[in-house]
C-alpha cells in the first residue's frame, strides 16, 4: 500500500534487541522463541532454505456473490476446502471477517465515517463437513462459535488431523462503505471496489499457529495461497474486472467490445475498450437484466473484483518473458486526467520489473489497475487514487511491484510490512519514466524522508511487529522509507549484479511459501558466503541514525580527507571535491568500510590542482545533520 507520507513529513515527532541467536553466522542477532523452535522442528534453516520438515496449509475457495448498487449490499455465498498439510491435529479454525471493521464498537487504527458504522458481517449459514453449525456468538470454553472483532473461532467437532482436510459452506452478507476508502469502497455513484470482502480461513503457519492479530486497517496482508473459483453478478451495463482470469467474457460483453477486449490481450498498443462515447450508448454488455462474471486463480494469496458501469477502459499488454504477455487495463473515471496515462505507465513498470529488477518475469496472466483511493495492492490488481502526473507514475509502479512482495512471495506484512513496502518502494527506482518533455525516475526521495525523521523519538527498529506501530508515522518509515534506503544501502555494498543475483535466490527458495525476516536475512549470508551481521543489526533491529561529517581536512603533497560517523547506522561515503577552477572530482566509498564499527575513514587523494571546497554527501544517503558536511578553504 502507498500512504502519503507528505502529511507525516509535517509531524516530526523500540526495543533494541539484544541477544544470543541460533545461528552461528548471525550469532549476534536477537532470535525469539517462536523462530528458535521453527529451527528446532526443522521447518526453517539457518541457511535461509526452507526446512526439511516445512509445510504451510491452503484452501480452495468456490465463491458467488452478487453486488446490489442501489443498496451497496454485498450477499455472497461461498464454499471453501481446507488442507491441513501441518503436522498437528487441529481442534478449531479461525475465519477472518474483515467487514467487521465497520462494526459499531470495533477498535480500529483508521477513521471511519460514523455514517459506514454498521452491524458488520452478517452470517446466515454456517456449515463444517455439511453438518451446520449455530453462528450466534457462544459463552464458555464449549461454545462452537466465538468472535473478536474481525475473528471468528469455529471449534471442530472432530478434529481436522494432519494430511487430512474439511469442507466449510458459508453464506453472508454486508454492506459496502459509501464514504470510507480503506482499501475498497464507493466511488461515486455506481462503482466498487470489493476488498478484504469475503469470510476468509486465516493463515496456520509454523511461526504462530493460528494467525489470530485483528484487522484494525492499517495492517494489510498475510495470506495462504489458495485458488479461486468466483462468479459475480451485477445488473446489466455494469462491468466487473477481477482478480484472474475471465472465465466468460463472450457471455458478458456484447461483439464491439469483446473484440477490443480480447485484441487488446496481444497488443503493445493502447486499446480504448471503454470510450466516453460507448458509455452513452449504453451497449456493453449483454442484453440480460443480470451479467455474470466468471473468473479463475491459482495459487494466489487473494481475490477482489470491481464493478462499475460509468468508467473507461483502456487496455495493452506487456511482454512479461519470451512468448507470454500480461494483459493490462486501466479503469477510470472520466475526470482523472492522470489515468489516461496509466495503462502506459503500467505497462513500462511490468516490462521493467520482469526484466530489470527484480528480473523476475511477471507472474500472472493479468493486471487491472482501478482508479479507486490511495494506493493499494491486490493479486493482479491495485486500487489508486488520481494524483498529479509524477507522483501517479511512481504510485503505480510501487503497487505493481507488490506482485513480487507480498504475492510471489508470501510475506507476514501483519507483523513485517517492511518486508514488502520497503521492496516495493525500493524495487522500481530505475524505471525512466516520460513525465511531459521530463524523465522522472519515482520512488528517488527515501533518504530525505527518512533524514526528516531519522533518530527521533517515534522511529522505531524495522523488526518491532508493525501491529505493535499504531502511530502512522512510525509505521511508515519503519515500513517503507527505512527499509528502501537499507536495500539500496546493501545493493551499493554487494554491487548491483551480485545483489540482484542474491535477491534472485531468495525469491527462488521462498516463491510461494512464507519467508520470515530471518530467512531473509540467513539466505543473504549464505548466498553471499559473507556474514552481513554488521549490517543487518544496525539497520533492522536497531534505534540509530545516519550522520557523516567531515572532521578534518589535511593537505599537503596529498590530501587526507578524514570522515567521521556520528551515528550507528552504516551508510555510504559520497565525496564532491570543487577545485578553484570550476571543476570537480567525485569519490565513493561504500558503507562497508564500517564493516569493522570504525567511528573514522581516512581518504587519501592526490591532486594537482588548488581545492576551493569539499562536500560530503548526496541526495541517496540519509544525513540528520548536513551542516557539517562542507568543508571551505578559506582564502
Amino acid at each position: 500500500m502507498k500512504k502519503s507520507f507528505f502529511t507525516l513529513l509535517t509531524v516530526l515527532q523500540s526495543v533494541m534487541f539484544t541477544g544470543q541467536g541460533i545461528a552461528q553466522q548471525v550469532e549476534d542477532l536477537y532470535v525469539p522463541l517462536e523462530f528458535q523452535s521453527a529451527y528446532a522442528k526443522g521447518t526453517r534453516s539457518t541457511d535461509g532454505k526452507p526446512g526439511p520438515n516445512y509445510w504451510q496449509n491452503k484452501s480452495e475457495y468456490a465463491i458467488q456473490v452478487e453486488l446490489v448498487p442501489a443498496t451497496r449490499e454485498i450477499k455472497g455465498s461461498e464454499t471453501i476446502t481446507y488442507f491441513n498439510n501441518s503436522n498437528d491435529t487441529l481442534s478449531q479454525v479461525v475465519i477472518r471477517l474483515y467487514p467487521n471493521l465497520f462494526k459499531k464498537g470495533a477498535a480500529r487504527g483508521e477513521d471511519v465515517d460514523p455514517g459506514d458504522v454498521t452491524d458488520g458481517v452478517t452470517i446466515s449459514s454456517l456449515q463444517v463437513n455439511n453438518r451446520s453449525v449455530e453462528t450466534k456468538p457462544g459463552q464458555g470454553r464449549g461454545a462452537q462459535v466465538r468472535y473478536s472483532t474481525t475473528n471468528m473461532f469455529v471449534r471442530l467437532s472432530q478434529p481436522l488431523y494432519p494430511k487430512t482436510s474439511l469442507k466449510l459452506a458459508i453464506n453472508w452478507t454486508y454492506t459496502i462503505p459509501a464514504k470510507t476508502h480503506i482499501r475498497e469502497g464507493t466511488y461515486g455513484d455506481n462503482t466498487f471496489m470489493v476488498a478484504y470482502w469475503y469470510p476468509q480461513v486465516a493463515v496456520y503457519d509454523d511461526i504462530d499457529g493460528w494467525d489470530r492479530l485483528e484487522y484494525r486497517g492499517q495492517t494489510e496482508f498475510y495470506n495462504d495461497f489458495s485458488t479461486f473459483d468466483v462468479t459475480v453478478k451485477v445488473p446489466q451495463n455494469f462491468v466487473v474486472w477481477g482478480t484472474g482470469v475471465w472465465q466468460n467474457p463472450e457471455e458478458s460483453l456484447t461483439q464491439t467490445y469483446l473484440t477490443r477486449y480480447l485484441n487488446s490481450k496481444k497488443s503493445d498498443e493502447i486499446t480504448h475498450i471503454i470510450t466516453a462515447e460507448d458509455l452513452q450508448k449504453k451497449s456493453i454488455t449483454q442484453n440480460k437484466a443480470q451479467i455474470q462474471y466468471h473468473f479463475k486463480a491459482e495459487n494466489v494469496p487473494d481475490f477482489v473484483f470491481a464493478a462499475s458501469n460509468r468508467y473507461l477502459w483502456d487496455a495493452t499488454s506487456a511482454i512479461a518473458e519470451p512468448n507470454r504477455r500480461t494483459a493490462i487495463s486501466a479503469v477510470y473515471d472520466p475526470a482523472s486526467k492522470d489515468f489516461y496515462e496509466i495503462a502506459k505507465f503500467s505497462k513500462q513498470s511490468v516490462e521493467y520489473l520482469s526484466t530489470k529488477m527484480p528480473g523476475v518475469p511477471y507472474p500472472y496472466p493479468n493486471l487491472t489497475i482501478f482508479n479507486g483511493s490511495g494506493g493499494m495492492e491486490f493479486p493482479m490488481f491495485v486500487n489508486d487514487a488520481s494524483y498529479p502526473m509524477e507522483e501517479a507514475a511512481e504510485v503505480v509502479a510501487h503497487e505493481i511491484a507488490h506482485t513480487y512482495f507480498p504475492f510471489y512471495m508470501g510475506i507476514n506484512e501483519r507483523k513485517y510490512a517492511w518486508m514488502d513496502e520497503g521492496w516495493a518502494q525500493f524495487l522500481p527506482n530505475g524505471i525512466p519514466f516520460q513525465i511531459g518533455t521530463n524523465t522522472f525516475y519515482p520512488q528517488q526521495y527515501n533518504a530525505l524522508y527518512l533524514s526528516s525523521v531519522n533518530g527521533r523519538e517515534m522511529e522505531m527498529p524495522m523488526m518491532m511487529p508493525s501491529t505493535i506501530l499504531e502511530n502512522q508515522l512510525s509505521y511508515g518509515f519503519a515500513s517503507y522509507f527505512r527499509p528502501a534506503v537499507a536495500y539500496a544501502t546493501l545493493q551499493d555494498i554487494l554491487g548491483k549484479d551480485k545483489f540482484k543475483q542474491v535477491l534472485n535466490e531468495y525469491m527462488s527458495r521462498w516463491n510461494g511459501k512464507h519467508p520470515s525476516p530471518y530467512d531473509f536475512f540467513y539466505t543473504f549470508n549464505n548466498a553471499t558466503k559473507e556474514d552481513l551481521t554488521w549490517f543487518w543489526k544496525p539497520w533492522f533491529f536497531e534505534r540509530g541514525y545516519s550522520d557523516l561529517n567531515i572532521k578534518k581536512v589535511e593537505t599537503g603533497k596529498t590530501t587526507k580527507i578524514i570522515i567521521g560517523r556520528n551515528g550507528i547506522l552504516p551508510v555510504p561515503i559520497s565525496l564532491t571535491v570543487t577545485f578553484t577552477d570550476g571543476t570537480t572530482d567525485t569519490h565513493h566509498e561504500t558503507a562497508r568500510v564500517w564493516q569493522s564499527g570504525v567511528r573514522e575513514f581516512a581518504i587519501t587523494k592526490k591532486y594537482t590542482k588548488s581545492i576551493q571546497k569539499i562536500d560530503l554527501g548526496s541526495p541517496e544517503i540519509p544525513d540528520i545533520n548536513i551542516q557539517n558536511n562542507t568543508y571551505s578553504v578559506t582564502q
